[in-house]
């Protein structure tokens, strides 16, 4: 019996970053029966949407799910400190992790232990890795432009120690390796500037990423060419897209919604539908709902939106959808907007961009949506909420030329830290929709989103520049066991 390699993924906690390593670990084992996967399950105590979407998998031959969460007290004795709470609930799983490892002998019989996949927020689980004796590898779920701006930001802290605080709120442009254009300060993400706790540990992390062997990106090389060419140390494997087909988890539609929503596009023309949708976190407050509703209406296109009701205020939670819609819209727009419009909760998003009818995106631009819109050459007008996706929209608007803005500077405010809530104003939203939707198929912008689907496609088929990088990455697998 040939002895296999076997990969432990460890992916963050959260819906997200799970169904990311679901797909990757997919396309590994697809690839060469040679290997196989097991993937630790940690979990939040409101854990969101993570066990529906673990059932509502068919069995994948030499993939397993292994519950490693720890029990609620542990977790409750260090959640009273929201700087030092994620990587204190990274490090309380080690023992978890260091048991399955032990007691696995490997987890299958004939299998060995090839290596250690890691989520980039799991980087303290090296240290299990090297006990083991065992290399560790990254999968990331944001893009190679991200990654640059780590490491370029590590060397400024901690080489030249320099205060990256003085570029909040700057209008300086800065040259930034990965990027051919002055990049905004503005546009910086948080952890850039940021003093906190949280991330000077962020970048103890950004730090550790090079003990591993290897990072696999979720990106492809004529996407980011010159962010790839940017990054050297450790060797770096542009695998995506990687896009997930079967949508799940968190406030999953009844099949029924579904159908009605793609029905509904199926009545529309072709590339006529402007489509809206922020994201597992994305809602807004009346008053900003009642900015889209306007520049909606006054922009005449047609459009599916994806509208949710956020969190209590206060509390930490995933939007979700409303009971009646009609409660938080301006008077009379369900009924003015009739045949042209529709508002729906949870969007069905893949389905949704990879419809004909649909012919422009207004997005968060979290990396996932990113590349699923440019997979189906959809281009994107840019509102970013949190996290790095200011960055995505620059790249997006200026490097790529892929995407129109509409607020590239926009934070949302996720703590209710600030008294003033900044509001996009409709005239800036409808503005964004029209050159978004502007001339048809001769619109430049959609021109080259349509060039980026053919590109996407090509790079995940045999032949194609991620199918030849995930070729060397399993190689690289298989050699750590031969």
């Amino acid at each position: 019996m040939t002895t296999k390699a076997e990969l432990v993924f460890i992916p963050s906690a959260g819906a997200g970053h799970l169904i990311s390593a679901v797909e990757i670990a997919k396309l590994i084992l697809n690839r060469d029966e040679r290997l196989c996967i097991s993937i630790l399950i940690m979990k939040f105590p409101m854990d969101f949407g993570i066990q529906s979407y673990i059932e509502s998998l068919s069995s994948i031959p030499r993939l397993q799910f292994v519950d490693i969460s720890v029990d609620e007290k542990t977790i409750g004795g260090f959640m009273s400190n929201k700087e030092t709470f994620f990587i204190n609930f990274i490090q309380s799983h080690k023992p978890k992790v260091k048991d399955f490892l032990n007691n696995s002998s490997f987890s299958r019989s004939n299998s060995r232990l090839a290596g250690i996949v890691l989520d980039m927020f799991c980087i303290p689980m090296i240290d299990v890795a090297n006990e083991f004796c065992v290399p560790s590898y990254i999968f990331l779920t944001s893009s190679a432009a991200f990654l640059a701006l780590c490491f370029h930001f590590e060397s400024l802290k901690k080489v030249h120690h320099i205060d990256t605080s003085k570029y909040k709120h700057s209008n300086e442009e800065l040259t930034i390796p990965g990027f051919k254009n002055p990049y905004p300060a503005k546009v910086l993400p948080t952890m850039a500037t940021d003093q906190g706790v949280m991330y000077a540990m962020f970048f103890d992390l950004v730090t550790r990423f090079k003990e591993t062997k290897g990072i696999m990106v979720n990106t492809f090389t004529e996407l980011e060419l010159l962010p790839l060419q940017s990054l050297s140390v450790p060797r770096i494997y542009p695998v995506g897209p990687v896009v997930n087909f079967k949508e799940g988890g968190h406030g999953r539609n009844s099949q029924s919604e579904t159908e009605s929503i793609i029905k509904w596009l199926d009545d529309q023309p072709e590339s006529s539908v402007v489509f809206l949708c922020f994201g597992s976190m994305g809602s807004f407050e009346i008053e900003q709902i009642n900015e889209i509703a306007t520049a909606l209406e006054c922009s005449g296109h047609r459009f599916l939106w994806s509208l949710r009701r956020p969190p209590p205020k206060g509390q930490i939670g995933l939007p979700s959808n409303y009971e009646n819609v009609e409660e938080v819209l301006p008077e009379g727009f369900i009924e003015r907007t009739n045949g042209v419009g529709k508002v729906i909760g949870w969007a069905p998003q893949v389905a949704v961009l990879s419809h004909p009818a649909v012919g422009g995106f207004v997005s968060h631009c979290g990396w996932n949506s990113v590349l699923e819109s440019l997979y189906f050459g959809v281009p994107i007008a840019t509102w970013p909420l949190y996290a790095e996706q200011q960055m995505n929209a620059f790249a997006l608007v200026k490097e790529l030329g892929v995407g129109v803005e509409i607020r590239m500077d926009y934070f949302k405010d996720f703590e209710g830290k600030y008294e003033h809530v900044d509001i996009v104003s409709a005239k800036e939203i409808e503005s964004g929709i029209r050159l978004l939707m502007a001339n048809g198929d001769d619109n430049e912008i959609r021109k080259k989103a349509k060039e980026m689907k053919e590109k996407s496609n090509a790079a995940m088929k045999e032949g194609g520049s991620s199918y030849a990088s995930l070729g060397l990455l399993i190689e690289d697998v298989i050699s750590n066991i031969s």
